[in-house]
């Protein structure tokens, strides 16, 4: 299982390192064939005037399914990783009950990979005493029109199966290439309810 950590206006020491890496060691205990994990940690200034402490953790799983959580708190960093880490507790527990639902095993743990998984741990278990990680203070990145320019992989999937992969990322959307229209889509959830999805149309 390959690790990575990147940081943005934290300096990661070898303590604050040391510490993420015990706390994702263990998600492999869980949900067995991750491949890859990976977590952003950053501070951010809020409109409030507090720093705002961000963990983003992203599981790749051996079949294709991508499982993310993340969480942005006042305070130290480590609270942040303890709360996107429980969290991805929940998106993991969402990926290992769904075996009723067939053609979508992309999205779901197999018989074998829930023989292996421990159980999920409650919250209270996995909270534990903790020596705090000093986390020098980094000066913000100077505001631009556009902070942030992302690459993202578009697959190939069903609308039942972009449903599911949104629902293990946690997000309000999904792009998606949808095999059914033969064209690139957007996924999302309506405010009333249930999902919508967006079909673009070059005029």
């Amino acid at each position: 299982m390959d690790v990575t950590i990147h940081s943005t206006n934290i300096r990661m020491t070898d303590a604050l390192e040391a510490y993420t890496r015990k706390k994702l060691d263990k998600l492999d205990r869980y949900l067995p064939n991750i491949t890859k994990i990976e977590i952003d940690l950053s501070q951010q200034r809020s409109r409030r005037g507090e720093d705002l402490a961000i963990a983003q953790i992203t599981i790749r799983h051996k079949r294709g399914a991508i499982l993310r959580s993340e969480e942005r708190i006042p305070g130290d960093i480590q609270t942040a990783i303890n709360a996107a880490v429980d969290n991805m507790y929940r998106r993991i527990q969402r990926f290992k009950g769904k075996r009723q639902r067939k053609g979508r095993e992309r999205f779901t743990a197999t018989i074998e990979e829930l023989s292996l998984a421990e159980a999920i741990p409650d919250v209270e278990e996995f909270i534990e005493e903790e020596t705090p990680v000093e986390v020098p203070a980094a000066e913000a990145a100077p505001l631009t029109d556009i902070v942030r320019r992302k690459a993202i992989p578009v697959t190939a999937m069903t609308e039942a199966e972009a449903i599911e992969q949104m629902e293990l990322l946690g997000h309000a959307f999904f792009v998606f290439f949808n095999d059914g229209t033969g064209s690139v889509n957007v996924l999302y959830k309506r405010s009333s309810g249930g999902y919508g999805v967006l079909v673009p149309q070059v005029e």
